[in-house]
């Protein structure tokens, strides 16, 4: 027999393949690097404020600004004179109140702040406002017509959506629910959705009285702002339903106020008292959070994760998908990434929902079907997220890539949902400023409209 010369010494070995390229030790950790330092400092009023200080989530809650004075007296010099006048314009047409965190004001860049994507998220620039698209409305999935009783949604047959209460620890500029989170504002008068045992009782009774029902997202607003003693009898009431098998609760704290996870422990005590006790009934209890840039994740985020792995609390992460804020593979990957190394696990990614007042933060459809194939294949599956559309009139989450028609040329995508409303066909529209210039021309001019949303209905 003659065998190779490699294998005619018993004794040879070869030495060990070096690593592919894009494998080497480095490539592929920079969702490891969390800030640690005193970034904060960087903001003349806070230079002086201690880590301690810094740490705690009742002096972010002083000091959460909520107009363009305090943002001015708390940036100063740091921007200029245009960049207030263009935010107080800005704020003029923006559907949601203005409120944003230490936290995330000191974590943004202001030598860039045209382009820097936390501020671009919170605090709206006239200069970038884009004019609506004219098939965006208040309310685009429909929320309040699929609500039996005030503050719920029963969209899905074995799912609802419970709003306990209508505030947040910010405000996002592209909330979907700006139809009723927050104050009102210039352009928007809100829907009140009141806090309070009268209307929650008739959203438990409801519940209750639909033994389908088997999972409550509870939401609102947002989970933070509840007392801890309403954390917990929200839990406990619906666990003690023997039809409800799943809660989650709803929540950005996590991104963009950390800090109370690490310092108020009423408030994480109860929430570990529900998850215990449904783990002892067999029912699972969850937290959904919202982090949508590398940026957000911290020291701080990577600690208050750390102790809500501790005490056995699972966490996802459900992300919009806006331009000039992660729009891109890069940016995307490193988020899921740094999320999965955090113990949050990446669940959904949206696209921005057809809501008004934040047009330039919406991309086509188009571009979440590439950002997702470069996603795919980034890190393991089970820490991949799925991208979703939340097709607008209650047709409820489509992954992006099943339209069953999409013509680029006009922008309209058009999806079937069979087990939500079946026989009917969602639209949804990419923004005209995506489009050419005799594609937005057409948008303007009403004939031109019906016949492109015909043909993607199939009339």
């Amino acid at each position: 027999m003659n065998l190779p010369a490699n294998l005619l010494d018993s004794h040879h070995v070869d030495p060990p393949a070096s690593a592919a390229p894009h494998l080497q030790p480095r490539a592929g950790l920079e969702h490891r690097e969390l800030r640690r330092d005193e970034f904060w400092r960087t903001i003349p009023v806070w230079a002086q404020v201690s880590a301690a200080e810094f740490g705690n989530h009742q002096w972010q809650q002083r000091h959460t600004v909520t107009n363009a004075r305090q943002l001015r007296e708390t940036l100063g010099t740091l921007v200029p004179e245009t960049f207030y006048a263009d935010l107080e314009a800005g704020i003029a047409h923006a559907p949601m109140a203005l409120r944003i965190s230490p936290y995330l004001l000191a974590l943004a860049d202001w030598a860039a702040p045209l382009t820097d994507p936390i501020r671009s998220q919170f605090l709206p620039l006239r200069s970038q406002q884009e004019p609506d698209h004219p098939m965006l409305r208040f309310d685009s999935l429909n929320e309040r017509e699929d609500s039996p009783v005030p503050g719920l949604t029963h969209r899905y047959p074995d799912k609802a959506l419970f709003l306990p209460q209508p505030s947040c620890p910010v405000y996002c500029r592209f909330c979907t629910r700006s139809y009723a989170v927050g104050g009102d504002t210039e352009v928007v008068e809100k829907m009140k959705l009141s806090a309070g045992a009268t209307r929650w009782d008739a959203a438990f009774a409801y519940i209750e009285s639909q033994p389908q029902l088997e999972d409550i997202v509870i939401s609102g607003g947002d989970t933070y702002n509840l007392k801890a003693e309403h954390i917990e009898q929200i839990g406990r009431r619906l666990l003690a339903m023997p039809n409800i098998r799943r809660i989650r609760y709803a929540t950005k704290g996590l991104c963009v106020l950390p800090q109370k996870i690490l310092t108020d422990s009423a408030w994480l005590d109860a929430l570990t008292r529900v998850v215990e006790l449904g783990r002892t009934l067999h029912k699972d209890v969850v937290v959904h959070s919202h982090f949508n840039h590398p940026n957000e994740i911290t020291g701080f985020t990577e600690d208050a994760l750390g102790r809500m792995t501790e005490r056995g609390i699972h966490v996802r992460c459900q992300t919009v998908l806006q331009r000039g804020v992660n729009d891109t593979a890069a940016a995307m990957t490193l988020l899921v990434r740094r999320l999965s190394y955090i113990n949050v696990h990446p669940y959904y990614v949206y696209v921005h929902d057809m809501v008004p007042g934040v047009e330039d933060l919406r991309t086509p459809l188009h571009v979440a079907q590439k950002i997702e194939r470069h996603v795919r294949g980034a890190t393991a599956g089970f820490n991949t997220p799925t991208f979703v559309l939340d097709a607008p009139g209650g047709g409820g989450k489509r992954d992006v890539h099943t339209p069953d028609y999409y013509n680029r040329q006009t922008g309209v995508s058009a999806f079937t949902a069979p087990s939500v409303k079946a026989g009917k066909k969602f639209l949804f529209f990419d923004p005209v400023t995506s489009l050419d210039d005799e594609t937005q021309w057409r948008w303007t001019q009403p004939s031109h409209r019906r016949a492109m949303i015909d043909e993607a209905a199939g009339i």
